[in-house]
């Protein structure tokens, strides 16, 4: 980062770029999910491959006070039978929730349920998942992807509310669209989880600099919490939290009217910081195999936790555990 913290150098820039244009490497996936040394370094992001792994670190992530959210891996299918093998992961997950009584919340793409073979395809899987989420009480959360997805998210997830009025939606604020979006989602009692923007956008319908990006979040994020519907402000930066939490206390916004929201495995320290102060946090939670984009991502988010991660790893692995 350069010293007037703009995002980013032209160094930070270009790792940003390869990590997110491996992300898309298929090639490089496969060979990703094969290579042990890998699975240290996924494993601090994705709780499991499996779901008894993943009802593991949602039982002890209770227990430490967080709520969750589960995301079943998985993005950008090309066939209509891999969209079904994907609701019925989410089904499944479903079902495990319930019967643990464990928090039923839940994320998940709209690539993986089919956007990108049609419409319809990915209607009626999503509604799949709609459906059987209803039947347990459980709440979905329609993650957004990058820009050209926007129209076809919002439109998707309004047609289909009602088959689960417990749903909700993303917003992007490193988007220049988001503004208006917030707006009319306000205006449609949505519930927004409100988060930078892991995707690398051109600089016609995104904001490029880290001030700016920030700028944007803080002015969304509290219109949100001033008139939204119980918002999730999905971010891991301390300083712009430290700046809501006191916009919050300024405005008489009690805790209870929003959620932090954080990714498994980052920032466990300001996760647990967060809790002591009486705050809410739900963390991400993602598990299976489909993992490496999603990976990927994490690492383009911020170049510089490579080396942090790999630090980390070495020190945890040769002390006691956390």
């Amino acid at each position: 980062m350069s010293p007037n913290g703009t995002l980013h150098d032209a160094p930070e820039r270009a790792l940003r770029s390869l990590f997110l244009g491996l992300s898309q490497r298929r090639s490089l996936g496969r060979l990703a999910v094969r290579v042990p040394i890998t699975r240290p370094m996924v494993g601090r992001f994705v709780a499991g491959e499996t779901l008894p792994e993943v009802l593991v670190a949602l039982e002890r992530l209770r227990d430490a006070g967080f709520t969750t959210t589960v995301d079943v891996l998985g993005e950008s299918v090309s066939s209509a039978e891999a969209c079904a093998g994907a609701a019925g992961r989410y089904e499944e997950t479903l079902a495990a929730l319930a019967e643990r009584g464990l928090q039923r919340n839940v994320s998940l793409k709209l690539t993986q349920m089919g956007l990108d073979i049609s419409e319809e395809v990915c209607r009626e899987t999503v509604a799949r998942v709609m459906r059987a989420a209803a039947a347990v009480g459980a709440f979905v959360r329609i993650d957004m992807e990058d820009h050209t997805t926007t129209d076809r998210t919002l439109g998707l997830w309004r047609e289909l509310r009602s088959l689960n009025p417990e749903s909700g939606v993303v917003i992007q604020a490193a988007l220049r669209r988001s503004a208006a979006d917030v707006e009319a989602l306000i205006a449609d009692g949505a519930r927004v989880r409100l988060c930078k923007g892991a995707y690398n956008e051109p600089a016609s319908v995104a904001f490029r600099e880290r001030e700016e990006v920030d700028a944007a979040y803080e002015s969304l994020a509290r219109r949100l919490m001033r008139d939204g519907a119980y918002p999730a402000l999905a971010t891991h930066d301390g300083r712009l939290i430290g700046r809501l939490l006191r916009f919050a206390e300024d405005d008489g916004i009690a805790p209870d009217r929003y959620e932090f929201q954080m990714l498994f495995g980052v920032r466990r320290d300001l996760q647990a910081e967060l809790l002591r102060r009486g705050q809410r946090v739900r963390v991400y939670v993602p598990y299976g195999t489909e993992w490496y984009q999603y990976f990927m991502r994490r690492l383009a988010e911020k170049p510089a936790n490579v080396t942090f991660l790999l630090r980390s790893l070495l020190k945890e692995g040769r002390g006691p555990a956390a």
